[in-house]
C-alpha cells in the first residue's frame, strides 16, 4: 500500500515548465522512480515515445514502451484548472500513480491520485 509520493522540488519545477511551454494543449510525460516502504520517489522524467496531445487530450502508445519497471506512471496537465482525474484519465492510468498539474501550473497547482482516483499525500523534497 501506498503512503505518500515524494518528488525533488526541482524535478517538479521541471515538470511545470514543461507543460507551461505547451499550454494550451495537454501535456503528458512519464514518471520514474522507485519504491521503498510504501514511499514512491520519483527520481526523473520520461518523454513517451509517439506521444499526442492537443486541446483536451495527450496520449502515447503504451506499447511502444521498452520493458523498464522504473516507469512507475505519468504526470500529465489540465490546462482547465481542474484537478480531479476525468473518467478518462482513469480508462487509461498507466502504472501506479497518476500526476495532474493544472493552471496556473504552480507548485501547489499539483495533485497525486492512484488508480482509483484517489489522493496520495506528495512530499516535496530539496
Amino acid at each position: 500500500m501506498l503512503f505518500r509520493v515524494e518528488i525533488r522540488e526541482k524535478l517538479l519545477d521541471i515538470i511545470l515548465e514543461n507543460v507551461r511551454t505547451n499550454f494550451p494543449r495537454e501535456e503528458i510525460l512519464l514518471l520514474r522512480g522507485k519504491i521503498r516502504k510504501g514511499v514512491i520517489e520519483i527520481t526523473d522524467i520520461v518523454i513517451p515515445p509517439l506521444a499526442t496531445s492537443g486541446l483536451g487530450f495527450s496520449v502515447f502508445p503504451a506499447s511502444m514502451l521498452p520493458m523498464d519497471y522504473s516507469l512507475l506512471g505519468s504526470v500529465h496537465s489540465h490546462p482547465s484548472g481542474n484537478l480531479t482525474p476525468s473518467i478518462e484519465d482513469l480508462n487509461h492510468f498507466f502504472g501506479r500513480i497518476m500526476m495532474i498539474v493544472v493552471y496556473p501550473f504552480k507548485r501547489e497547482n499539483a495533485a497525486v491520485f492512484n488508480k482509483a482516483g484517489k489522493k496520495i499525500e506528495m512530499r516535496l523534497i530539496e
